[in-house]
């Protein structure tokens, strides 16, 4: 049985068929933490005495998005991150400035600690970025955890993060984006309230629906709803929704739209795989990712990755998935052309590939606790959600 979650977020498969373990994560501070890996040459070029000042960003109860706004606002810089991480994990990662400037060697709030370790003469780059290590302490399992073997595959979904975890939300604010339905995103972000957050957060947003004073909503609102709050101020000044939005971080906007991009590849996945096609193996005319994440066509090259198309309003319409992407666009009254974007430009996607599958490495596990290194830009909870197979994956803190 899929869970509901799984579903809303375009996840109807499991690619496992081992039975349920259950049990829960993320249920203390340090039961799950993450830790970013980059090549050697990434790490060699830290060694110049300026340029692009590079910092460890060690952080917990606060994901880098936040982090980052926090730093900016608080000390004036603007860091660059690898990837995003999420507040419910004790992480560390790598964040470089922006602009070559003179820096502190350390950077503190009260979740995060940002420390200079070098300097390098050009922004670093994705490519450098081999993957994450994670160690994930999983309590109140039924049975014992399943053993992974290395180089084991499996479908390679975006994960709860991306989409907003406990608020499923971030990609029907794309959608609506892309739609040009400006008010609804407003509405979307103010009111949206979701079964699996929290009591009190649902509180507040039944507050804002019921349309009292900006003013005094803002007064009312917790830290958490930062953005929120943000909104909210904007439409006590102007209430040209399109103004409002630009109000939010483009960081921000990017991933709202990119969710929604990433909702689309989850069904392409799903139903890929429940029409059976081959999805571990790419066979003539598909195109891969190769061991240096280069894409090109396959080559009969083992270490090739199969490569889906990720939809946008120039993505790569000659594969075998296209049926599928046809189908799932006609389904949602969208097409291609409509991820450019006219009122907000900075926002369109010319389309893209995600690898079809996830390849685990160094999987072990130690009583109740699994570690293992994934690459990047796939997540942990698909790996634990075929692991564990949990009813309501948001109540075992995924």
């Amino acid at each position: 049985m899929i869970p509901q979650i799984d579903q809303e977020i375009g996840i109807s498969v499991y690619t496992t068929k081992s039975l349920p373990v259950y049990g829960k994560i993320k249920q203390n501070e340090n039961d799950f933490s993450v830790s970013e890996v980059l090549s050697k040459k990434a790490i060699s070029s830290f060694e110049n005495p300026n340029g692009h000042a590079v910092y460890l960003l060690t952080k917990s109860g606060i994901d880098t998005n936040h982090a980052l706004i926090d730093i900016e606002k608080r000390y004036g810089i603007v860091l660059k991150s690898l990837g995003l991480k999420d507040a419910n994990a004790k992480t560390k990662q790598f964040v470089y400035t922006y602009k070559k400037l003179n820096s502190l060697e350390k950077i503190e709030g009260k979740k995060y600690l940002a420390e200079r370790v070098g300097f390098t003469q050009k922004p670093i780059s994705k490519k450098y970025m081999l993957g994450n290590i994670f160690e994930i302490e999983i309590s109140d399992i039924t049975q014992s955890l399943p053993s992974i073997s290395d180089n084991e595959n499996f479908l390679n979904f975006f994960g709860y993060q991306r989409f907003g975890s406990r608020r499923p939300v971030t990609h029907l604010v794309g959608k609506s984006l892309i739609k040009g339905e400006y008010e609804k995103v407003l509405d979307y972000l103010l009111t949206f309230s979701s079964k699996y957050d929290s009591e009190k957060n649902n509180e507040f947003r039944k507050l804002i629906l019921e349309k009292k004073s900006e003013s005094e909503l803002i007064d009312l609102l917790p830290y958490s709803m930062d953005i929120e709050r943000n909104l909210l101020k904007q439409l006590s000044i102007d209430k040209d929704p399109k103004k409002v939005i630009r109000s939010i971080p483009l960081t921000l906007r990017r991933f709202y739209v990119q969710a929604y991009q990433s909702f689309l590849f989850n069904k392409t996945l799903s139903m890929a795989y429940e029409y059976e096609e081959e999805l571990f193996s790419p066979t003539n005319d598909d195109v891969c990712f190769d061991k240096n994440f280069e894409l090109g066509k396959y080559q009969n090259d083992p270490k090739q990755k199969l490569a889906i198309p990720l939809i946008g309003h120039s993505y790569y319409k000659k594969s075998r998935f296209d049926y599928y992407i046809k189908k799932i666009l006609e389904d949602e009254s969208l097409s291609p052309k409509d991820f450019f974007i006219n009122d907000f430009q900075e926002l369109s996607l010319d389309g893209g590939f995600r690898n079809t599958s996830i390849n685990i490495q160094n999987f072990s596990i130690s009583k109740n606790v699994v570690k293992f290194q994934l690459p990047r830009g796939s997540y942990a909870t698909i790996i634990l959600r075929e692991i564990l197979k949990p009813e309501n994956p948001l109540d075992c803190g995924f």
